[in-house]
């Protein structure tokens, strides 16, 4: 069974009653809330019980101002997305202090009836994002695309190296 595109939420009955417990969902479109950012995503949503597992693959563009020059640039994305929602509280079974580890993270949903769909591609995006955001391949100079070839840096404590000589016997 396919979801139809761009559907924002997912009912969670709509997947327990999917052949296999599994539903396929598409979107194509904007993320509204990030200026620029258009995405395909291609994700399955499947029922484990008391568990909805969403995979996937998410890609497509995002404008995003450069660190340095502060000039606007498109930024690809291409990322994977796996995560676990809980359909019933966890609080109960969890309710004391404990440490997460690898492959533990979980989203409670609390008793909630759907999965806002729309919302974890939004905080997949933001999350995808590089931490220093620069225009160029390697690097930025004011919207200059250059190379670590074409830095020259002169540091005048280095000079004392020129003069020596080595003898070769």
């Amino acid at each position: 069974m396919s979801n139809s595109k761009n559907t924002k939420t997912i009912e969670i009955e709509d997947i327990e009653r999917a052949p296999g417990k599994t539903l396929h969902y598409e979107y194509d479109g904007e993320i509204s809330e990030l200026s620029g950012c258009n995405i395909q995503a291609d994700l399955e949503l499947k029922s484990l019980g008391d568990f909805i597992e969403v995979k996937g693959n998410v890609c497509g563009t995002i404008e995003l101002e450069c660190d340095r020059c502060l000039n606007k640039f498109n930024y690809d994305l291409d990322f994977d997305i796996d995560e676990t929602f809980a359909k019933h509280s966890l609080y109960e079974e969890y309710s004391q202090e404990m440490e997460l580890k690898s492959g533990q993270f979980v989203t409670d949903l609390d008793g909630a009836k759907e999965i806002d769909i729309y919302d974890l591609l939004y905080q997949s995006v933001i999350l995808a994002l590089p931490n220093k955001k620069v225009c160029g391949i390697n690097n930025c100079n004011e919207g200059l695309f250059v190379s670590d070839e074409d830095i020259e840096v002169h540091d005048e404590r280095m000079d004392v190296f020129k003069t020596i000589h080595i003898d070769n016997k």
